[in-house]
């Protein structure tokens, strides 16, 4: 049984068991991988009240070396610093997502130098490309017209939404200059107003929502 096989078994033995898990990339570098720590809980307890999803209530942590990767269809990378991938991650990574798998970065400040040069390792052919306003990402159960919301204010630069594409399929979803992560944390975390979180929160379920859509 070849790796990609092993990827859709796995997406579909976790589905069918009626929990769907989602896991938060631990990676190497010095960037800050445990980054907001109430952002999932919030982002799964959002979706399970207003999307036909049924998400396990807690979140796991997940080493892209790790054997485990394959049981996660969605997967979560955030921080504000350094990110290396080794060569096994790398692999491992280029696997998962060509295997059904679908990872959401998300820019915590200070990530974009980093996760570009990494994700350039795992697929050398494959640029970012920013994804128009009318891209089904930003039209799911929750509209948004202009693409992805502001959250939190860093530079005064607009919030982008990035993708890599492969064979016409969205396999990653960069999130730039929003903090959505942020957005998702307890409202109260930050000074950001609680229109924001809910915001934050609907466009994180648009992404969930895409994903798994989308297979």
């Amino acid at each position: 049984m070849n790796k990609i096989v092993i990827v859709f078994f796995f997406f579909c033995s976790s589905t069918l068991l009626g929990q769907i898990k989602l896991a938060k990339v631990k990676y190497s570098g010095g960037g800050d991988w445990y980054a907001n720590k109430t952002s999932l809980p919030n982002l799964i307890q959002f979706c399970n009240s207003n999307l036909p999803l049924k998400l396990s209530t807690t979140p796991e942590t997940v080493e892209l070396t790790s054997k485990q990767l394959f049981n996660y269809p969605f997967i979560h990378l955030t921080g504000h610093g350094n990110i290396l991938f080794n060569d096994n991650e790398t692999q491992n990574l280029r696997t998962y997502l060509l295997g059904g798998g679908f990872l959401h970065i998300d820019d915590n400040y200070g990530l974009d130098v980093y996760i570009r040069r990494e994700m350039k390792k795992v697929f050398p052919s494959l640029e970012f490309v920013e994804l128009p306003f009318t891209h089904a990402i930003y039209h799911q159960t929750f509209n948004f017209p202009t693409g992805l919301p502001k959250i939190h204010e860093h530079d005064g630069r607009p919030a982008q939404g990035f993708g890599l594409i492969y064979k016409g399929r969205l396999i990653c979803f960069y999130s730039y200059e929003s903090d959505l992560g942020n957005g998702w944390e307890d409202v109260g975390t930050y000074t950001d107003p609680a229109e924001k979180h809910q915001e934050a929160l609907k466009m994180g379920a648009n992404i969930l929502q895409y994903a798994f859509k989308n297979p």
